[in-house]
């Protein structure tokens, strides 16, 4: 074999310890060579004619080396190499082999070449036979072209069904295939039933043609008294040589085939990993009895087919789990937001027909913030497989744990590089955090190697927003480079932000950059509505199809009915920072005289430096103080103070000689209503100041 099924494999253990390998020299055996992967598994014809058992084969090819003379072995990995590199489909040569006892025998092998769609070559699949005796027979040569000519046209009906069965993803996709191979209609035979074990039962799947299964048959107990049962019973075929056996033998059944014209059949089970899945049977007419090579010939098939049912099953357990983790994962509802229209979609690679290892840990979520902000999160945990949908839930988790603790969306980020960098994994993951407050339109965006997002404007304009980012979640933290820069811009009344994963704009062969522009254009021409908008969105990636999976996050501002904000103002003061106090109180009374409330900047000014010494003064962190002009019946300036002690403060009278407790008494005061709410594991002191209206 090449170099590539040298890798660590694990193969089924379906060796049946009860069969002799001298005996099953003469029997055809089949393998299965998974290319990408180095998977190799061969059935138990395959073990005898190789003369090892399960056990002394690890899964490397090269341990078949004992058994595979050096230079045949060279040989044959010439011959594979040389039909991959001329395109050709199949490749047949014979080897010698090496027995137990050191004796030398001749084997034929043919195998079948599948390219994938790039013409990439992804498996091989073909069959092993003893031509010991054949080939030593020297004086009949035109005798044994005739005998291999026989030979490869029947064998072909192994390899058609093969090759047809690689294509094979889902259980229904196997017994297509069985019901018409390539051209060969039920495997030949006038009539089929297939059936699969569950629970010490055999429930029929498929039959051919339509409505020629026998009543009272669809589920059977293995213990009955047919021929399927029998053979799953026995893990052996029975092979039924005429319709006078098959009367004989099976009183109960046969009246109900008679009509078929039945003159042979054969029962086959479907064995994997040394169990039973299920059974076949393929009546013939016109057939009487089964040579030997015929008998080899359905062994062989039903191996091939055993295979294909067992990797579909696993295939579709995988594919449950997987959906059902990475649904689990995902939020079940989606917050509503006051001032905003939101609308999220998930469209799961499994859509595109992929294989179960391609579940994604694609993810959105979209988390209420106090002060009537949001968090919008759009993330792609690196890799496709059960293990990246584990960690996307589990990121999904912190992210949301510590942007509703209240920190900064560059803390948020941050933080959760180093949670994923300190997890037991070595995935990473590119997240965009966007913090919207939807009474100002203010919007903090921070990157972490995701795309950029998108806005549409009121006009159905669509531009791409460019967002200086930092590294992924996790590589970040590995490097030391955990400073992740903070955008701002404003959302106007009406107009839309798009957060998406890559699955909507990578295609194959194209530029990501182009696969943006085009996807702006798609939101541009799309509605407006954006529920509308994300089907359309999503209809899209469908109709383009791919395996990767795609999350999209829709947050459109529109415009409040009681209130309005005209304007804001937000300063971080950092603890032992006496230059940024002196600055933050600048800052504000600049604020206030700008926003035309001269009227009362004494005021206000003197609040929220109160605010703001005590949250410093009470606190070991920093404090975050907000300015907003809120416009309805009346016009309003609100002073927000956030720190991160949750302790709230208590009003009392100083006394006469007191030096403290006159904070919250010049607050009621001052201000025209004031309060207190829980933020995260801190809090937030604020107040509001009715202001003339401006021109």
């Amino acid at each position: 074999m090449a170099e590539r099924g040298a890798q660590t494999l694990s193969l089924p253990a379906d060796w049946p310890a009860h069969r002799d390998p001298i005996l099953a020299l003469n029997h055809m055996g089949s393998f299965d060579w998974d290319l990408d992967t180095g998977l190799l598994s061969m059935d138990a014809q395959a073990y005898a004619i190789f003369d090892i058992t399960p056990d002394e084969f690890d899964g490397h090819a090269e341990s078949l080396e004992p058994r595979v003379p050096g230079g045949e072995g060279r040989r044959l990995d010439a011959l594979v190499a040389q039909a991959i590199k001329e395109g050709r489909e199949n490749y047949g040569t014979y080897i010698r082999l090496r027995r137990r006892d050191g004796s030398l025998r001749w084997v034929y092998t043919q195998g079948y070449i599948r390219r994938d769609e790039t013409d990439r070559p992804v498996r091989v699949f073909g069959i092993i036979r003893d031509a010991t005796d054949e080939l030593n027979d020297s004086a009949g040569r035109d005798e044994r072209a005739a005998r291999e000519a026989a030979r490869r046209e029947q064998t072909n009906v192994v390899q058609a069904t093969t090759a047809a069965l690689a294509h094979a993803h889902t259980v229904q996709d196997v017994i297509d295939v069985v019901k018409d191979t390539h051209g060969v209609p039920l495997l030949g035979s006038t009539s089929l039933v297939l059936g699969l074990v569950e629970a010490g039962r055999i429930r029929l799947v498929a039959e051919g043609p339509e409505g020629t299964s026998v009543p009272g048959t669809i589920v059977t107990r293995i213990d009955e008294p047919y021929p399927m049962s029998e053979a799953v019973r026995t893990l052996s075929p029975r092979f039924i040589e005429s319709a006078r056996d098959f009367a004989d033998l099976y009183p109960i059944l046969w009246p109900h085939i008679t009509g078929l014209d039945i003159t042979s059949a054969a029962y086959l089970p479907l064995i994997a990993q040394g169990r039973p899945i299920g059974g076949m049977g393929l009546l013939y007419s016109g057939r009487h009895g089964f040579s030997p090579e015929e008998r080899n010939i359905l062994v062989a098939l039903g191996s091939s087919i055993a295979q294909s049912l067992k990797r579909a099953m696993l295939y579709e357990q995988e594919k449950d789990l997987a959906q059902g983790l990475q649904q689990a994962m995902l939020p079940r509802t989606i917050p509503s937001v006051p001032g905003a229209d939101v609308a999220v979609r998930y469209r799961s690679g499994y859509a595109g027909g992929s294989l179960g290892r391609d579940i994604g840990g694609d993810w959105y979520d979209l988390i209420p913030l106090p002060g009537g902000r949001v968090g919008a999160v759009i993330g792609d945990v690196q890799g496709h497989d059960t293990h990246a949908a584990a960690v996307m839930g589990q990121l999904r988790i912190v992210l949301r744990a510590y942007a509703a603790e209240g920190h900064t969306p560059a803390t948020v980020m941050a933080r959760a590089s180093v949670f994923l960098h300190e997890l037991d994994t070595d995935r990473f993951a590119t997240c965009l955090y966007a913090e919207a407050d939807p009474s100002t339109g203010v919007v903090q965006l921070v990157r972490a190697g995701h795309i950029d997002p998108l806005v549409r404007l009121g006009d159905g304009v669509c531009r791409r927003v460019t967002v200086d980012g930092g590294l992924p979640l996790g590589l970040s933290a590995e490097f030391g480079s955990l400073e992740y820069p903070v955008a701002a811009m404003e959302l106007d009344p009406g107009q839309s932000l798009v957060l998406c994963t890559d699955g909507l704009v990578e295609q194959p062969g194209a530029d990501l950059d182009d696969g943006i522009r085009a996807l702006a254009e798609s939101v541009a021409q799309g509605p407006g509505d954006v529920r509308d908008l994300a089907d359309r969105l999503i209809d899209l990636a469908e109709a383009r199809g791919g395996d990767d999976d795609v999350a999209l996050l829709v947050l459109r501002r529109r415009a409040l009915a009681e209130r309005r904000p005209v304007g804001r103002f937000q300063q971080h003061v950092a603890p032992g920072d006496p230059e940024a106090l002196i600055h933050a109180r600048h800052m504000i009374g600049a604020a206030v005289r700008s926003w035309g409330a001269r009227e009362r900047s004494d005021e206000i000014e003197l609040v929220a430096d109160e605010l703001i010494t005590n949250a410093l003064m009470h606190t070991e962190g920093a404090a975050i103080v907000t300015l907003r002009v809120l416009s309805g019946t009346d016009r309003r300036l609100r002073v927000e103070v956030e720190d991160s002690s949750s302790a709230l403060p208590r009003r009392r009278e100083p006394g006469e000689q007191g030096v403290s407790g006159r904070g919250l008494l010049l607050v009621d005061r001052l201000t025209d209503v004031w309060g207190v709410e829980a933020r995260g594991g801190g809090k937030c002191m604020w107040c509001e100041f009715v202001v003339p209206q401006r021109d």
